[in-house]
């Protein structure tokens, strides 16, 4: 089946492909034609997954899924959340920058506690006359933020983020492993159970 992933982020692609596997045919928005900047002005992850998803099934009529995620950390009061691509000013997915803030903001704090979560906004067709039914899956890893940075594999805050039951940061575990575990990967089995129950 193909459907839509509303993202260029080639990371992002080669991860969601890669736990998805060959019963779907995942294109990108370079894919389809969408060279657009989708506009992500909402407060919260559930509102941006379901902005970028509903703009591109009204602009393409495409099947699509498109998620947003975000870094909650316990002693920021959630923060950078949201905002977790944009978290250094005057940035736009700079992970150095993004890194190199967080841990100032938790110089000499002693809660680590964080959790990644990822919100998935699935469009599917549900009327012969083009509606759109949304569904939405969740998935999240709980860990701690480390002290400095530990690994140099997959991309984000991954060298920050420890999960709960292991020692390693996301970075240094690999791709394998992450993918099995990660917060992407627990929304994205829900949405893939979904989609095999499905005909569409």
């Amino acid at each position: 089946m193909k459907i839509v992933f509303a993202t260029n982020n080639a990371h992002k692609l080669r991860e969601i492909r890669e736990i998805l596997g060959t019963r779907f045919e995942v294109v990108s928005l370079s894919d389809i034609g969408c060279h657009e900047d989708i506009p992500e002005t909402g407060s919260t992850l559930e509102e941006n997954a379901s902005q970028k998803s509903h703009y591109v099934a009204d602009h393409y009529g495409l099947p699509c899924f498109a998620d947003d995620t975000g870094l909650e950390v316990e002693a920021l009061g959630g923060a950078p959340g949201v905002h977790s691509a944009r978290y250094a000013e005057g940035t736009d997915h700079d992970s150095e920058a993004n890194m190199a803030k967080l841990l100032r903001e938790l110089q000499g704090e002693d809660n680590r506690k964080a959790r990644f979560r990822t919100v998935i906004s699935l469009l599917e067709p549900y009327t012969e006359q083009g509606g759109w039914k949304e569904h939405r899956f969740e998935g999240e890893v709980r860990g701690t933020i480390a002290t400095e940075k530990h690994g140099h594999e997959g991309f984000g805050y991954d060298p920050l983020f420890v999960p709960e039951g292991y020692e390693e940061s996301f970075a240094q575990l690999g791709e394998e492993v992450k993918n099995r575990i990660s917060h992407r990967a627990r929304a994205v089995r829900k949405l893939a159970d979904y989609l095999l129950s499905k005909d569409f």
